[in-house]
């Protein structure tokens, strides 16, 4: 999924650990040969390749993950968008660009973007991209879905705690050895060596967007490497999200969303989702918190 996955269990014994730690190896693999756009052979780059073409059948994991993410595209009116992965990448975030790219080129760069075009049969459960061009991608969902899939997986075989930390994106369940719970930092966007609060939490998930790794300046205003897939424009205002709840899937999509969307629109979509809390940094350092956010920071 292009990313790095750390799992931490807490087992009876090191072997019991070690073998359930390759469980989820495996687990994680298997979603990244059906879902990742970067492996050739996966069902999402057949249906890619297929854009315009003709519709792919593709097994019913696939198609209900796409299924939720297409829910979500319609809930952010498109400041989440599942076919965000045929984005012209116009903008550089490697200290390459020197000025912002046209308005002219931003528009083009999203024309093949466009989570409507997206045609699903449930019956024959294939998935048809209207355009040719067109390509989806689970980027902002796969890697928290991943995570919950290893958790209850984990859960189920009677595996007593852990976390599994998909690039960030994390399912826990459980408490540490010493009978705590678990803690999971909120980094500091401006000093990401230090955290802004040590969060505890039992059987829940985290997920954290942010900007303060790749982004440019322009005339004193800062664009993010996560871009608007509705406008083609980058991410302005906030600097990172932390979005807390029951599920890494959801909480990742919100993440996401809520950085494009913004501190005032972000906050209006949270509450469509009462299990889910936030912390939002905005890019003048101003810490805010959902009104059901129950930790002093």
């Amino acid at each position: 999924m292009g990313g790095r996955f750390d799992i931490s269990i807490v087992d009876k014994d090191s072997l019991s650990a070690e073998q359930n730690i390759d469980i989820v190896i495996g687990e994680i693999t298997r979603i990244e040969n059906l879902i990742s756009d970067w492996k050739t052979d996966s069902q999402v780059s057949e249906v890619n390749q297929n854009a315009g073409i003709k519709p792919i059948k593709v097994d019913r994991e696939v198609f209900e993950l796409t299924q939720r993410a297409i829910k979500f595209s319609e809930i952010t009116n498109g400041g989440f968008d599942i076919s965000f992965a045929a984005l012209d990448r116009i903008w550089k975030f490697d200290g390459s660009m020197t000025e912002m790219p046209s308005a002219e080129a931003i528009k083009k760069s999203v024309e093949k973007v466009g989570y409507k075009n997206i045609i699903l049969d449930s019956i024959q459960s294939t998935i048809f991209l209207k355009l040719k061009g067109m390509k989806i991608g689970f980027g902002a969902l796969g890697e928290g879905y991943a995570t919950d899939k290893c958790r209850a997986m984990m859960i189920a075989k009677g595996v007593q705690a852990g976390i599994i930390n998909g690039s960030g994106d994390m399912s826990t369940w459980g408490k540490q050895p010493n009978g705590k719970d678990w803690k999971i930092g909120i980094t500091n966007p401006f000093k990401p060596e230090k955290i802004l609060a040590a969060v505890p939490l039992k059987e829940g998930a985290v997920t954290t967007s942010g900007n303060y790794e790749k982004f440019v300046v322009f005339n004193g205003k800062r664009y993010s490497h996560i871009i608007n897939p509705a406008t083609g424009y980058p991410a302005t205002g906030l600097c990172s999200v932390t979005v807390f709840g029951p599920n890494a899937e959801t909480a990742n999509g919100l993440s996401t969303s809520m950085m494009v969307l913004g501190q005032k629109e972000g906050l209006l979509l949270l509450q469509k989702f009462p299990d889910y809390s936030c912390v939002m940094i905005t890019n003048k350092g101003k810490v805010i918190k959902s009104k059901n956010f129950a930790y002093k920071l």
